[in-house]
């Protein structure tokens, strides 16, 4: 058990919240830097005083000795600088010697007459509650004795379980979180990515994810936006908001339901029969006889979708199986687009040759 002075000591340190004879270190910490500086002066003033000011030509003369010559013709005195140096130490160490001594008297007066309890009552510090104590109970020593090894494993175990469970919520946590961001992706508009397209052909192209914001319809189209649907904000701090953005999105969609089933079903003949809508624009072209860049572009991008439609409708109709794309499904060489240029202009240089020596023949029968 402490005695009273140690009760003292650790009433005043947790009262300050610091040792009371940390208070005197720094004192004397500080006096000591101020002494070391003052001696740094003193000898930095020292050595730059010429030596025979200092009294070193004297006592050469009287020891009866030659300075020595430097450089510049002066005398010089090697035993100066040693001398200095000396000196300073011992005037440091006379003046370290007073401040210790000095300054243990004001320490342990302060700490007799100043950082203690008052006199004669000592054994106060065993009665005093700090502040911070205030409404709590002393339970110290109350049911030491009834502690058993089973209690104590018993405790022990609670302890382990409880740390496992711990685990499992975070894990658990973590789960969740991962789980709420993929849904809350699905609602937001993919980023367009611009990417170098390396290859035409399909079965080449390098798949994506097409689950990324497959249901940002419901939030971000003018028609969501006219209905009042707002999108999921972008953080992810947990706030109490009054509003409830995922059942208002999962009412809608479902009051669009019937609406979708009723196209989707008016769609299917039409997608069992024509795989595209005839264009009117084509048939009016020849009545006119003046059309645009753009409605040729118009028209050709038109007839080339009609002619892949078709080919892939024969194709699946023979049982070749179009998915990964029409390409390469025909026996055979591909040609090449170019190639296929180079054709047409043979023929349609043969055909120029052949239609003037037709001429040339028709002119020779008249002559």
């Amino acid at each position: 058990m402490a005695n009273a002075q140690q009760q003292e000591n650790m009433l005043l340190t947790e009262h300050f919240s610091w040792p009371p004879i940390s208070l005197i270190d720094d004192i004397i910490n500080a006096i000591n830097e101020v002494l070391y500086r003052c001696t740094d002066t003193f000898e930095t003033g020292i050595s730059s005083a010429p030596p025979h000011l200092l009294g070193f030509a004297d006592r050469y003369a009287a020891e009866r000795r030659t300075p020595e010559k430097d450089e510049d013709g002066n005398d010089a005195y090697p035993d100066a600088a040693l001398e200095i140096e000396e000196g300073v130490l011992k005037l440091e160490t006379l003046m370290e010697n007073a401040v210790d001594k000095n300054f243990d008297k004001l320490e342990i007066w302060t700490l007799r007459n100043v950082l203690c309890l008052p006199r004669g009552e000592e054994e106060l510090a065993r009665w005093v509650r700090l502040g911070h104590y205030a409404g709590i109970a002393d339970t110290a020593g109350k049911g030491a004795g009834e502690w058993t090894p089973e209690k104590l494993y018993a405790l022990r175990r609670k302890l382990v379980e409880t740390q496992k469970l711990h685990a499992a919520l975070l894990a658990e946590k973590t789960r969740n979180e991962a789980q709420i961001a993929l849904l809350k992706a699905l609602l937001q508009p993919p980023h367009p990515q611009h990417t170098k397209r390396e290859s035409a052909s399909p079965s080449r192209a390098e798949s994506t994810p097409n689950d990324s914001g497959a249901f940002a319809f419901l939030t971000h189209t003018p028609a969501a936006q006219s209905l009042g649907l707002q999108p999921l904000p972008q953080t992810t701090s947990s706030s109490t908001s009054t509003t409830t953005p995922l059942a208002t999105h999962t009412s809608f969609t479902t009051s669009q339901l019937p609406y979708l089933r009723q196209l989707l079903s008016n769609l299917k003949p039409h997608l069992a029969s024509t795989a595209l809508p005839p264009s009117t624009s084509t048939g009016t072209s020849s009545s006119t006889g003046a059309r645009n860049t753009s409605d040729t572009d118009d028209a050709s991008r038109e007839r080339k979708l009609y002619l892949e439609s078709q080919s892939k409708r024969i194709l699946e109709k023979r049982g070749i199986d179009t998915r990964e794309g029409v390409e390469g499904a025909v026996e055979g060489v591909r040609v090449r687009a170019d190639e296929v240029r180079g054709l047409e202009g043979i023929v349609e240089a043969l055909g120029k040759s052949n239609g003037s020596a037709r001429e040339h023949g028709e002119a020779m029968d008249t002559s």
